[in-house]
């Protein structure tokens, strides 16, 4: 292909962001967050200012997670709501209390200014269990460490992460009131569910609410969610009459937005004289936030327990999954929830067994990855493909000479050093689809979705689909999306769903539509509907010329085609990332200087739009690695990285050239061959980089440090090990 074809409208300035429409006779929203991590709230002073508080939405719902029950025993998880404005108390740093309105931005912040709110700080609250689950089979474990010739432990922090997408989250609310009806166009990557939660909160039924969004600049899981200034806004357009919006600033996206990963786990492996691995046990304890809501637990009792083990052989499995409730930011998802914690355990694990049994870390890999696929692993889910020996064996290769480059570092005062990370992920989020396809006389067919469009090049990618499964030019198809009045439901975009769900969703409409027109044709052109064929767009009788064109038959809107689908089964990305460093060990400082990826993401439907995505994944997962970390201050919950000043986001000179390559195996769960491909960096880069820093930090005796590689933070990793040799 040339190119995306939403480039165009985008680098011309004619992409349509919440921002750039105009809602006339709107209000701006400014809401006053608490200070605090934990405060009493004394009062709230206007001070001539209409400010809402709590007791003003007291009719409104609070929100409601997303997932309610472990996803493995549908056992109900004992959470409470999470209000849209602080009653008595606030619980984290950010959270709303309060909001006003003004005529501009700028008006809506003055009249916040005016307003008093007194605060009682409170100490902090002890983390408080609201999960506690074990799963696997524990009596096996036991028996295999018993048996076991080596056995080896880690503790790890998988460091909670602060998303920014490059459009921060926001949304303009309005209400008719002759139709009874709520609007809220807004930044979401998630409508019709959200447009749900949204409508529950607000005590109608969803029909009663409409949400659009037209172009989202980016969401990477944290606009997959309701917040409380959604149903807020609507609440308030209906009380003053008029539209009311807001967009958050970027001070507001740290201190609301949902955080990720967060998460503290313990592993042990048991292995066998020859390093064949027998057993793996994880006590994981996840930071859930003020409240367990959106899919908190569902990260919990699903993505992190799916594929234990990931892509090795291990024949027994126990996990006790245990998650905390803090004074911080609500816990969200971002590429990878739940699969990139587990993958970071297993790869860290696999490099401390190597050292301790001395085996190599190549070696010890390729010993016990998975051979035979379909795959069923120890706690019963199975893998329909992959490539993961194919993978890996590419990554091995691509690492070839990092002898000689490690000594031409060293000849420049350098630490060198090399990790590796094999990855797997399942892919499809939201189990639900559906397409409609509706055909225009002039040859024209607007293919309508409930997915949701981010920026990973749906306008491309989905007429593309329909123009091969059609036999049809692409450039007459037509992308619909972004509006719950369009169509009955969707599942948005999360988990790297949308070309496998709305894809496959898309080939049934696509076989309906061209029964019905053999149907049709058979009819028309007096013929056996067994003798008609169909190609390039016509309907022919086998063996002669005499043919109708599928658009000739479509009038009325004979062809236009819904189809709706559950799935059953996953996709399930996968690979091999390798990275390689070099640290200046007087101060610190490491800089990335090669990094590679050898996946298999199924069938492509486009090859440079696959690219595009695993390296803005790698981009996030070498982020978390190297520069990203939300910190807070322990005594007072206080958020120490509330701002770009002090929380780094890669950029282009933080990044060396990609080299990546894939391994494609057709997927079998869907009739496209296809596999998510949008989150596997993510997922692999963050253990890779941290193993190539421990890999350079090794010879100095350095064995572990935790969060984001600063290089104060491997400064002080290299002093201590120094002390204590």
């Amino acid at each position: 292909m040339a190119g995306r074809r939403e480039d165009a409208r985008f680098i011309t300035g004619r992409g349509r962001y919440l921002d750039d429409i105009e809602v006339p006779g709107a209000l701006w929203a400014a809401f006053l967050r608490s200070p605090h991590a934990h405060a009493r709230i004394r009062a709230v002073e206007g001070n001539g200012v209409q400010v809402f508080t709590a007791a003003d939405i007291a009719g409104l719902g609070g929100l409601r997670p997303y997932q309610p029950a472990n996803m493995q025993t549908g056992e109900p998880f004992d959470c409470e709501p999470q209000p849209l404005l602080a009653e008595d108390t606030a619980r984290y740093a950010g959270q709303p209390v309060a909001f006003v309105t003004g005529a501009t931005p700028d008006e809506a912040l003055d009249m916040a200014d005016r307003v008093h709110i007194a605060y009682e700080p409170l100490e902090m609250e002890p983390e408080r269990l609201c999960l506690d689950w074990r799963t696997g089979d524990g009596e096996a474990v036991e028996a295999a460490f018993s048996r076991a010739a080596h056995r080896v432990g880690i503790a790890l922090l998988n460091h909670r992460v602060v998303i920014n997408p490059m459009e921060p989250r926001g949304a303009a609310g309005s209400y008719d009131p002759e139709e009874g009806r709520y609007t809220l166009r807004l930044s979401s990557q998630n409508l019709h569910v959200n447009r749900d939660h949204v409508a529950a909160c607000l005590g109608v039924q969803p029909g009663r609410v409409r949400f659009i969004a037209e172009d989202v600049g980016g969401g990477f899981g944290v606009k997959n969610f309701n917040y409380p200034e959604y149903p807020l806004l609507l609440w308030a357009a209906r009380r003053l009459g008029c539209p009311v919006r807001w967009t958050a600033t970027r001070s507001e996206t740290f201190l609301t937005d949902h955080q990720c990963r967060g998460q503290r786990a313990e592993a042990e492996l048991a292995l066998d004289g020859e390093g064949r691995f027998l057993a793996l046990r994880i006590t994981s304890n996840a930071n859930a936030g003020a409240w367990f809501g959106n899919v908190a637990g569902g990260v919990q009792t699903g993505q992190f327990v799916h594929l234990a083990g990931t892509v090795y052989s291990i024949p027994a499995v126990a996990l006790h999954i245990r998650a905390v409730l803090t004074n911080t930011p609500p816990e969200g998802v971002t590429r990878g929830p739940g699969f990139a914690e587990m993958v970071n355990i297993l790869e860290r694990l696999i490099d401390r067994a190597a050292a301790e049994t001395g085996i190599g870390r190549e070696e010890l890999r390729r010993r016990n990855l998975v051979s035979g696929l379909p795959m069923t692993n120890a706690l019963g889910f199975t893998v329909d493909s992959g490539a993961f020996r194919e993978g890996f064996a590419l990554a091995e290769r691509s690492a070839e000479g990092f002898a000689e480059r490690r000594r031409g570092s060293e000849a420049a005062g350098l630490l060198r050093g090399l990790g590796f990370a094999c990855h797997i992920k399942a892919t499809g989020g939201f189990p639900e689809e559906n397409v409609e396809l509706r055909f225009h006389g002039d040859g024209r067919v607007d293919l309508v979705t409930g997915t949701q469009h981010i920026g990973q090049g749906h306008e491309t990618t989905f007429p593309e689909i329909v123009a091969r499964c059609l036999d049809l030019p692409s450039g007459g198809i037509r992308l619909v999306q972004g509006d719950t009045d369009e169509i009955a439901m969707g599942g948005g975009h999360g988990s790297s769903r949308a070309t496998y769900m709305a894809g496959t969703a898309i080939f049934r409409a696509s076989e309906i539509v061209i029964e019905k027109g053999r149907a049709l044709a058979a009819d028309r052109l007096e013929a056996a509907e067994g003798d008609i064929e169909y190609e390039a767009g016509a309907f022919r009788v086998a063996g002669t010329d005499r043919a109708v064109g599928l658009f000739e038959l479509a009038g009325d809107g004979a062809l236009d085609t819904y189809y709706h689908w559950a799935r059953e089964w996953m996709t399930f990305p996968n690979g091999t990332h390798l990275a390689e460093v070099e640290i200046d060990p007087e101060t610190g400082a490491v800089r990335l200087v090669r990094y590679a990826a050898f996946d298999d993401y199924g069938e492509h439907i486009d090859d440079a739009i696959v690219a595009g995505q695993v390296h803005g994944a790698i981009a996030q997962g070498v982020g978390q690695a190297l520069l990203e970390e939300a910190v807070f201050e322990a005594e007072t919950g206080q958020p120490l990285t509330g701002s770009f000043m002090d929380y780094a986001m890669p950029r282009a000179d933080d990044l060396p050239p990609f080299d990546i390559a894939f391994t494609p195996t057709r997927c079998t769960t869907n009739p496209l061959g296809v596999k998510g491909c949008g989150e596997a960096g993510a997922i692999a880069g963050y253990p890779a980089v941290t193993n190539a820093i421990l890999d350079a930090l090794a010879p100095l005796g350095v064995t572990r440090f935790e969060g984001a590689a600063s290089p104060f933070r491997i400064w002080r990793a290299i002093r201590d090990a120094a002390e204590r040799r």
